[in-house]
């Protein structure tokens, strides 16, 4: 009992002693807030209260997948979601960062180890048999910060991971959705292709038999078949592109890229318009500049932590042993437990330069991510802009292309007429059919278009594309406490 008693009361001086100094320790500086990033990124830039295109200010919807009403699409990012290698790089990424938060938050805590030593006889006549127990406790002081600055730089790069992360996962619904249209496209191009070639089929014929009966010419028949083949060769470079599209999409999918993907047969209907927010907004809501503000706050208190280490260093250590040999055994005055309290300081005084030149790479590391994050906000504000003036052009492109198909269809039509009744040449009819052929493929590629540039609008809006409970949560996402 009197050995327990001895082993608490050292415990207690050591922890009064770490309280002690640590009381007296230096506070860490808090990190600069998104507001103080903001300012200091983009303090000569003017950020405009609204989007230069048209665009309604309310707030941006979430769940934008289910907009586009399509039961397949959804299956198909949610499968891509589940199966997606990069995407399992970037949740095995966030896995390492917080890794990193508690080997940093680790050096923060003691160290307690146990060291025991027994054997049957002496090492030698001359070392006698020692054996026993000693519990060993070992703490550095974080007297000026460095560590806690450690650990705040790995809970901010844990954060901007995360925010990585959630960044792939909106990127990832984004692509699959292009590669899901692009697809269906395609498969309406080869549709159409072989709508023209069975009219040049069918031109084929009736130049032939116009030919047998003395009101055509061989050269019209010739004419002709070339059409046709021209049309039979397109037909086989739309059908690569599609099988291309379809392996595309499989690969974001995590499948074989095989090429038996089922598409529709027709394109998503374009969906309504969106709300835009105003421009800061995207600063605050994008995964990605969310990121880039964290990896700012990370550089900042590595910057902390190098100039912290550039100062004193203690260290405190203490333990409580119990041993046994043969001299305590015969003596009464030899005790058989031990108490230790020790402290180390290490102060430094020349290293050469390494720690000034760590102060001088860890400010330009900060600099840097400043500058990353000017760049990254201003290319985010110029994705949203180029979105919304997308979203009128092509609007206003998809009504001209109607009514030029619409022209085109009907004018194929009577030239085909008149050249059965001999009012017409074949040139003008492979003309009117290869102009038709080109605006119904304009048509398809705008609407594709349209339906590509709407994804890209809320990817750059950093609108979620499914509900809270679609999305997976991001790990450790909790502010870096100072």
């Amino acid at each position: 009992m009197r050995d327990v008693a001895a082993s608490r009361s050292a415990m207690k001086a050591l922890t009064g002693a770490f309280l002690l100094v640590l009381a007296t320790g230096c506070a860490v500086l808090p990190e600069p807030t998104g507001d103080e990033v903001r300012g200091q990124a983009l303090g000569y830039t003017t950020i405009p209260p609204n989007w230069s295109a048209q665009a309604s200010a309310a707030q941006v919807d979430e769940g934008w997948l289910a907009s586009f009403n399509d039961p397949v699409l959804t299956r198909l990012v949610h499968e891509a979601l589940e199966h997606n290698p990069d995407l399992l790089m970037a949740a095995a990424r966030v896995e390492q960062a917080n890794a990193q938060v508690d080997l940093a938050e680790a050096k923060l805590k003691p160290a307690i180890g146990l060291l025991g030593r027994a054997g049957s006889k002496p090492i030698a006549d001359l070392i006698p048999l020692l054996s026993g127990v000693m519990l060993r406790l070992s703490w550095e002081i974080d007297l000026w910060g460095r560590m806690r600055y450690a650990r705040n730089a790995a809970r901010a790069a844990r954060d901007a991971s995360s925010a990585d992360y959630r960044f792939a996962q909106q990127s990832l619904a984004a692509s699959v959705a292009r590669a899901w249209f692009v697809a269906n496209e395609t498969r309406l191009q080869m549709a159409l292709a072989a709508q023209m070639t069975d009219a040049g089929t069918r031109l084929v014929d009736l130049s032939g038999d116009r030919l047998r009966v003395g009101a055509g010419t061989q050269t019209d028949v010739m004419v002709a078949q070339a059409n046709l083949a021209t049309y039979a060769d397109a037909q086989q470079q739309i059908e690569l592109a599609h099988r291309q599209a379809l392996r595309a999409l499989e690969l974001l999918l995590g499948r074989y890229p095989a090429a038996t993907l089922d598409v529709a047969g027709a394109l998503t209907p374009f969906p309504a318009p969106v709300p835009a927010g105003i421009p800061i907004d995207v600063l605050n809501r994008r995964p990605d500049m969310i990121a880039a503000e964290r990896r700012v706050a990370a550089a900042f208190d590595l910057v902390g932590e190098a100039k912290a280490a550039m100062l004193p260093t203690l260290s405190i250590s203490g333990g409580y042993a119990r041993i046994s040999n043969a001299a305590v055994e015969t003596r009464e005055d030899l005790e058989q437990t031990t108490n230790t309290i020790n402290a180390t300081a290490v102060v430094p005084i020349y290293t050469g330069g390494t720690l000034t030149g760590q102060v001088r790479l860890r400010t330009a590391e900060q600099k840097e991510a400043v500058a990353d994050y000017a760049r990254r906000a201003l290319n985010a504000l110029d994705e949203v802009e180029d979105a919304l003036t997308a979203e009128r052009v092509l609007a206003d492109r998809e009504r001209i292309l109607r009514e030029a198909v619409d022209a085109n269809r009907d004018i194929v039509r009577m030239e085909e007429s008149a050249y059965r009744i001999g009012r017409a040449d074949l040139r003008t009819v492979s003309q009117r059919q290869l102009a038709a052929w080109a605006a119904e493929t304009a048509l398809l590629s705008v609407q594709r278009e349209r339906l590509s540039r709407r994804v890209d609008l809320h990817l750059a809006l950093g609108g979620n594309f499914g509900t809270p409970s679609e999305v997976a949560p991001d790990a450790g996402a909790a502010p870096a406490a100072h």
